[in-house]
C-alpha cells in the first residue's frame, strides 16, 4: 500500500497522515487572511499540531482561481519566520511554494517537505533544489497559474490524462536529479479541474489508478469549490467554504480508506479523527491504539 511508504524526515505512522494548512496570505479562499500576521500564523500552526496535524504546510502565495503572483521577497517575508519558529518548536513543517529559492530558504529553516503545486513547471530550478536538499517533494498535477488554470481544464479522459501527465513530470524531475523515491504525487483537485464537469470526483473515484505510479498520494480537497457545488442549496447557490468541513471529513475518511498517504486539510481535529477511524476499520482493530504513546503532531518519525 503506497500510504505506508517511508519518506525521509516525515512521520511513519502506518496510516494516512494529516497535513494542516497555514496560509500566510491576505487573500486565501479558505480563511480570508486570518493568519496573515506571522505571530498568528505560528500560533495557528502550533494549535494544528496539538489537534493532530502530522505535518503543517506553510504557504505565502495564494493559488485560488484568479489569484495573481506575489514577489519573491514578499513570499519569503511571509513564510520565513513561520517555518523557522514552527520547526524550532518541533513541528514537522512543509513549505507550499512554486519557487526554488523559497523552498531552499525554508529547508534551511527546518522544513522537511516541499509542496509544489506546479510540479516543477513554474521554476526550472526546483528539480535541482530537490535533488540537492534531499527532502521529500510533493509533485502536483498542474496546467498553469491560477489566473488562467481553469481555461486549461479540457480533458477527454481526466483520470488517464492526469495519470500520464504526473508520470511524465516525475520522469522529468528524475532526469534533473531528483530522487523518485522521495516524490509524493498529488492529482491536483481543483487545479485546472472543473467542478461542473465532475473532474475532481472522477479523480477521487479512481484514486487507485494513481497507486499504479508507485508513489505515495496526497489528496487536497478540503473546502474546495467542487464540495460547495455538491452541497448547493435549492436555488443552486454553492455552499460557503466553511460549510464544507463535514463533507471534507467524509472525503478524508474515504481517501484514507483508499490508500492515500496524506490528506491536506484546514480543520484538523475532525480529520485527524477520520484517519484514525479509517485505520481502525482497515486493520480490523489492530490500529486501535495507534498514536497514543506520543504527543500529537510533534516530530514523530
Amino acid at each position: 500500500m503506497t500510504s505506508m511508504v517511508k519518506l525521509p524526515g516525515l512521520p511513519d505512522l502506518g496510516r494516512c497522515l494529516v497535513m494542516g494548512v497555514v496560509n500566510v496570505t491576505p487573500d486565501s479562499f479558505s480563511d480570508g487572511g486570518r493568519w496573515f500576521d506571522p505571530g498568528r500564523a505560528i500560533e495557528h500552526g502550533l494549535r494544528m499540531a496539538e489537534e493532530g496535524a502530522d505535518i503543517v504546510d506553510v504557504g505565502g502565495e495564494s493559488t485560488r482561481p484568479g489569484a495573481q503572483r506575489v514577489s519573491l521577497d514578499e513570499e519569503l517575508r511571509r513564510v520565513g519566520p513561520v517555518v523557522r519558529e514552527l520547526a524550532r518548536q518541533g513541528v514537522v513543517v512543509s513549505v507550499d511554494t512554486m519557487r526554488a529559492e523559497v523552498a531552499d530558504y525554508a529547508v534551511e529553516a527546518g522544513a522537511r517537505l516541499v509542496n509544489d503545486v506546479s510540479g516543477g513547471l513554474a521554476d526550472p530550478a526546483m528539480a535541482r533544489l530537490v535533488a540537492k536538499s534531499g527532502v521529500a517533494y510533493v509533485l502536483m498535477h498542474w496546467r498553469g497559474h491560477s489566473h488562467d488554470m481553469q481555461r486549461r481544464a479540457e480533458y477527454t479522459d481526466v483520470v488517464q490524462e492526469v495519470h500520464d501527465e504526473l508520470r511524465v513530470r516525475m520522469a522529468a524531475m528524475a532526469e534533473e536529479g531528483a530522487d523518485p523515491n522521495r516524490i509524493v504525487l498529488d492529482p491536483g483537485l481543483g487545479f485546472a479541474k472543473r467542478p461542473d464537469l465532475g473532474h475532481n470526483w472522477a479523480l477521487l473515484a479512481h484514486l487507485d489508478r494513481f497507486h499504479e505510479l508507485g508513489r505515495p498520494i496526497l489528496v487536497g480537497g478540503s473546502r474546495k469549490r467542487f464540495l460547495g457545488r455538491l452541497l448547493s442549496d435549492a436555488e443552486g447557490a454553492p455552499r460557503d467554504f466553511t460549510g464544507c468541513d463535514d463533507a471534507t471529513v467524509a472525503l478524508t475518511a474515504l481517501a484514507a480508506a483508499h490508500g492515500a498517504w496524506c490528506v491536506r486539510v484546514h480543520d484538523v481535529r475532525p480529520n485527524a479523527d477520520a484517519v484514525r477511524v479509517a485505520a481502525a476499520w482497515g486493520s480490523a482493530g489492530a490500529a486501535l491504539d495507534e498514536g497514543r504513546a506520543d504527543p500529537i503532531g510533534r516530530s514523530r518519525q
